[in-house]
């Protein structure tokens, strides 16, 4: 009796030490499928677009681009994307949306964006689309330690180089009217600078501000007369109504300097300019990299400040200006 008892013990001690085994098995097997799963996890990335315009359709696009250089494409991601169109009142209610559709990283293109997203979350990564002055817009503490859940690229304007194009191009310019939004807090942070730099070169300057697109037309027809020459830094409000200050200047025939390739295009005369799309491709990258766990307060802003030339050699004839051999060589882009 003893000896059954004993040998039941034994046999049940075995089927346990083998079912044991068995099922480590079983789940050893299994785990790389949970793993798998964990990769091909579809993550959302929300957008938040400040205006219509082809500077920052571009930069979009390259965002787009960046990300799926990454990996993120296809089924991989869903791009929860909005537009404010211009409206202020828009950011803000855009931007909480955004923040409540549980998006794993968000994105704002042009500061006024940026800054709605992070008023409205302080705990979800924010990436800056292509913003000028990412301290003074109070969205970094600082460039290289951003300090808190914002980080992205930064489109510094080379405005020294406009400068130096704006002397080669039309030597006889003494007065520069800079058209910007008062609203904008990157144009006024460019207007300093370029004033300042302007002025030590020996010009005189006179900025015109305005607080939407609605003043631009009668804003230009008091400039034209008291200005040699326009220049107009990156600027939302203004570039997405720039057909309004090309159409405004017709008669007075002032040369525009722009800060955008699509505002070269419209009607300028020329710029030096940061690429958009290549801005864009950074930021897609930058999100990227904190999709895979970097943290925005460790991670640096990424600055863009050096640009290329971009000429519209039709309305340089239109103007009568003759454009030297040495910068139509140098320059990255001719309109014709």
């Amino acid at each position: 009796m003893q000896n059954k008892s004993l040998k039941l013990i034994l046999g049940l001690l075995v089927l346990l030490i083998v079912g044991a085994g068995i099922y480590s098995g079983f789940t050893s097997k299994k785990a790389p499928k949970t793993n798998q799963t964990s990769k091909d996890k579809t993550v959302k990335v929300g957008v938040l677009q400040y205006v219509s315009h082809p500077s920052l359709d571009e930069i979009y696009k390259g965002i787009q681009d960046g990300l799926a250089q990454e990996g993120y494409k296809g089924a991989k991601i869903k791009l929860d994307f909005m537009n404010a169109e211009g409206d202020q009142s828009k950011v803000a209610t855009m931007s909480k949306q955004l923040a409540a559709n549980k998006n794993d990283v968000l994105v704002g293109i042009a500061t006024p964006a940026a800054q709605g997203l992070a008023n409205a979350s302080k705990d979800q990564p924010i990436i800056m689309g292509a913003i000028t002055d990412p301290v003074g817009a109070n969205l970094v503490k600082d460039l290289k330690k951003p300090g808190g859940n914002v980080t992205g690229v930064s489109d510094n304007n080379p405005a020294q180089q406009q400068l130096d194009l704006i002397k080669t191009l039309t030597p006889d310019v003494k007065t520069i009217g800079i058209l910007y939004s008062s609203n904008e807090d990157n144009s006024k942070t460019q207007v300093q600078e370029f004033t300042k730099l302007a002025e030590k070169a020996g010009y005189t300057v006179r900025p015109y501000s305005v607080p939407s697109t609605n003043e631009i037309a009668s804003t230009m027809s008091i400039m034209t007369s008291k200005v040699d020459a326009i220049w107009i830094p990156i600027d939302n409000t203004i570039a997405s109504a720039f057909s309004t200050v090309v159409s405004s200047n017709k008669e007075a025939k002032k040369p525009i300097y722009p800060s955008a390739t699509a505002m070269v295009e419209e009607g300028g005369l020329a710029s030096v300019v940061v690429d958009q799309h290549d801005l864009g491709v950074a930021t897609g990258k930058m999100v990227a990299k904190i999709l895979k766990g970097a943290k925005p307060a460790d991670t640096p802003v990424e600055i863009f400040n050096k640009g290329k030339t971009v000429i519209n050699t039709k309305v340089a004839a239109d103007l009568e200006i003759t454009l030297p051999e040495e910068v139509t060589k140098k320059a990255g882009k001719l309109i014709k």
